[in-house]
């Protein structure tokens, strides 16, 4: 066939072929509003989709036209579907914010020759909404671990012991910095609680053996917290225990976010409905407020500042010795 006529059948069927196409465009952002590359874009049960490049834009042509459900996938992010209405020749799709599926922090591995140190294989990773459902923990960090192979139960001390070892041979750590006093005040046969809520953190990583090599330092484990982000939305939340509740409220904005919360437990109705060994007078209470701002930079840093204040009490009753060598006497 003359190449004449081939070109003059394209060039005549191109407007024919495009006729009916819509083309879709928009953006893809992470939780922080940075660009997402290689975000798969797709509309659903249909083979027309893109990726998005380095800059989280994606573009793509489809035939298909009405309602439609358009996919955002990529791994270690929560996929997202959105019901679009394709009609005309252009679709741009608002701006879209993908939240991470894997919030825990990763395990480091130190190499050197030939010997690997690493606590991936000897660790546990819990996510806060696994330390506030664990039934004994009552939303304290430590006592949730407390319940996991290879911690120790001494006395009614309450700390993380790990293997027989001294509460001290368990470092907690903040975004990388130990915690020099992580426990707060208790009297004797009371178990003390770690100072800080679950949800100040997005993800908790326990060395349940062996020291860390990450921190440099002969621990028999390492508890790290790792904080929160920038958080994205405003919100409120209230938590009820049996013993007492609180309340965490967060103002968010595309820069900085605050969060404040306050909470109370008092043990005063439990003891009343249950008999105890012990003569309280008053009976242990508590109660905290804590203050956590993330400020983000221009240049991708964030600033993090962490508050916190507490009081609590209890009053025990004992009898003297004079009374008990006279009631034996008796």
């Amino acid at each position: 066939m003359d190449r004449r006529i081939i070109l003059y059948l394209f060039f005549f069927l191109s407007p024919f072929l495009a006729f009916g196409q819509t083309q879709i465009s928009g953006r893809v952002f992470d939780e922080q509003g940075e660009p997402l590359p290689g975000v798969n874009v797709f509309i659903k049960n249909s083979y027309d989709g893109a990726t998005s490049l380095g800059d989280g834009s994606f573009e793509f042509l489809t035939s298909l036209a009405g309602e439609q459900s358009l996919v955002l996938r990529l791994l270690g992010f929560h996929e997202v579907e959105l019901t679009v209405q394709v009609l005309g020749d252009s679709l741009n799709v608002p701006d879209q914010f993908l939240r991470e599926a894997i919030t825990e922090m990763n395990a480091v591995t130190i190499s050197a020759g030939a010997m690997e140190a690493s606590d991936e294989k000897k660790s546990v990773i819990l996510r806060p909404l696994d330390i506030v459902t664990t039934p004994s923990a009552m939303g304290d960090i430590v006592g949730a671990f407390q319940t996991l192979p290879g911690t120790s139960t001494v006395g009614n001390d309450g700390r993380l012991f790990v293997r027989g070892g001294d509460a001290s041979e368990v470092g907690i750590y903040i975004d990388g910095l130990r915690v020099g006093n992580a426990y707060g005040t208790t009297a004797g046969n009371v178990p003390t609680r770690t100072r800080f809520n679950p949800n100040l953190f997005k993800g908790t990583f326990f060395s349940t053996g062996g020291y860390s090599a990450e921190y440099g330092q002969a621990l028999s484990s390492t508890l790290a917290l790792n904080t929160k982000d920038l958080s994205l939305r405003s919100q409120g939340d209230v938590s009820l225990m049996s013993v007492g509740g609180g309340y965490s409220h967060t103002w968010a904005n595309e820069k900085q976010s605050l969060t404040a919360s306050v909470n109370y437990f008092d043990l005063k109705p439990y003891q009343g409905l249950i008999k105890q060994d012990f003569d309280f007078k008053r009976a242990p209470w508590g109660r905290d407020a804590e203050l956590a701002l993330q400020k983000k930079f221009s240049k991708g840093g964030i600033w993090k500042v962490l508050a916190r204040t507490e009081a609590g009490g209890m009053k025990l009753g004992e009898q003297s010795r004079g009374k008990l060598w006279s009631k034996a006497l008796t």
